[in-house]
């Protein structure tokens, strides 16, 4: 099976933002889990992870392979709240970069130690192995293929490529535009069905955050245009941003990119399935070829 079910945990950037402001779009950090036959991919454990952790704790043993873009804490801070990694029964396999000379297991586990958190990484039951990951690697996990790509952040951050026989999904949060970085996203995006990348500033406001990491919505646009992807989701949305200001610029982006959503918590994208054709379509379809 190859068709791909993706649903969003966490769509906001640096910081959790509850609150009525942000409801419609979700507050939660970054955290979106792919499906594909029996496999569960996850990409990022920011605070939307421990939602994710409610939905599928206690129904079965959880199996999940997990890509981390990177170690700021918005995109880590779900896993001492992942109820599942207490459950002995559950199998996790981590894949991150090494940096500062660190691989992931030791990184991961500088944020649980005291006086930062009450609970050690050695304490968490449930069966976890932990995989550095370099940069151009490819790694299987069941029907899909993960490619990883370093990108332009501060401390480094890669970009994902997962694909299957029928569908890609790219994921390119935490990138800044204006380095040889842009080439190897476009490459990575080519035809993607979904670009998933980061839209945290206005223009207005990239103009005073040059050199933070993060990028606009119209390069978000150049990007999905470049590599000819489908669909855009604008993803790591400012904390400062009101749902209002997402949707504002949700709409600029799609003036020039119709296909654009921003990415909204609790939102549901099937990829690698064509729609049917219903009587209805395939007759508007053969009078719009006269």
């Amino acid at each position: 099976m190859s068709r791909v079910q993706i649903r969003f945990w966490g769509v906001r950037g640096s910081l959790t933002t509850p609150g009525r402001a942000t409801a419609r779009f979700g507050g939660n950090t970054s955290c979106v889990e792919l499906l594909c036959g029996d496999e569960r991919l996850v990409l990022d454990m920011g605070s939307g992870l421990r939602t994710l952790g409610q939905h599928i704790a206690g129904r079965s043993p959880v199996r999940a392979t997990f890509f981390l873009s990177h170690y700021h804490w918005d995109h880590i801070v779900g896993l001492p709240f992942f109820g599942p990694a207490y459950d002995p029964r559950t199998e996790l396999v981590v894949y991150g970069a090494r940096r500062l000379g660190k691989g992931v297991r030791e990184i991961l586990a500088g944020q649980m130690t005291n006086p930062y958190f009450p609970v050690n990484l050695d304490q968490l039951r449930a069966r976890i192995d932990y995989r550095d990951l370099q940069d151009g690697e490819r790694v299987g996990v069941g029907p899909m293929t993960v490619h990883a790509r370093e990108l332009s952040h501060p401390g480094g951050a890669m970009g994902f490529r997962v694909e299957t026989a029928s569908a890609t999904l790219v994921y390119a949060t935490d990138f800044e535009h204006g380095s040889a970085a842009d080439d190897a996203l476009i490459e990575l995006s080519q035809g993607a069905d979904m670009l998933v990348m980061d839209a945290q500033y206005t223009l207005p406001e990239y103009d005073t955050h040059r050199g933070w990491g993060h990028t606009t919505w119209a390069e978000c646009v150049r990007v999905a245009r470049a590599a000819q992807a489908r669909r855009l989701v604008l993803f790591h949305h400012d904390p400062g941003h009101s749902d209002a200001e997402v949707g504002a610029i949700a709409r600029l982006a799609r003036s020039q990119f119709p296909a654009t959503d921003a990415a909204r918590e609790g939102k549901e994208y099937v990829l690698g399935v064509r729609a049917r054709r219903t009587p209805a379509r395939a007759a508007a379809r053969r009078s719009s070829r006269r």
